[in-house]
This record gives structure tokens, C-alpha cells and sequence, in this order.
């Protein structure tokens, strides 16, 4: 069942319901996004993303490889040794 219902305008305006306004934050000059997930189009507050929309983004080929603190620990040695050898 949908939270809320728009109706579209002859100019092809709509209002943002206010239960929509307070569950986004949202008040004048606020800028939403429209994206399109399969059969769906997603409306949200631009500029808010959530974690899985940010792993995509970090990630697009997948998840990296598990690695240890401490295989961590060694690569950022290895990138900070070959960052000022190139000095």
C-alpha cells in the first residue's frame, strides 16, 4: 500500500505530500533525485545514499577480498614507503 499520492499537473508538477516532506526532510529548495531501479522509479533527497548505493559506487565489480588487520596494516606501509621514495 502506498504511504502518500500525487496528482500531476497540466504543466507536469507535482506536490510532495507532507508526510513524504517529513520522513525526507525536506522543505523549499530542496532537490530530489529520480532514479530508475528495473520496473521502479526511486525518488529520494539528493544527496542522501545509502550504504548500498555507496558500496556500488566503492565497488562496481563487487566485493574486494577479505583481508587482515594486519595485510592492511602492510599495503598502507607499502603505499606510504612508495609514495615518498618518489620524492
Amino acid at each position: 500500500m502506498p504511504i502518500a499520492q500525487s496528482k500531476l499537473t497540466a504543466q507536469g508538477q507535482i506536490s510532495v505530500p507532507a508526510e513524504i516532506r517529513r520522513r525526507l526532510g525536506l522543505g523549499p529548495g530542496s532537490v530530489l533525485e529520480w532514479d530508475e531501479e528495473g520496473e521502479k522509479i526511486i525518488v529520494r533527497r539528493a544527496g542522501r545514499y545509502t550504504s548500498l548505493d555507496l558500496h556500488r559506487a566503492l565497488f562496481p565489480n563487487g566485493t574486494p577480498e577479505r583481508r587482515t588487520v594486519e595485510e592492511m596494516k602492510r599495503g598502507i606501509r607499502r603505499h606510504v614507503r612508495g609514495r615518498r621514495a618518489g620524492r
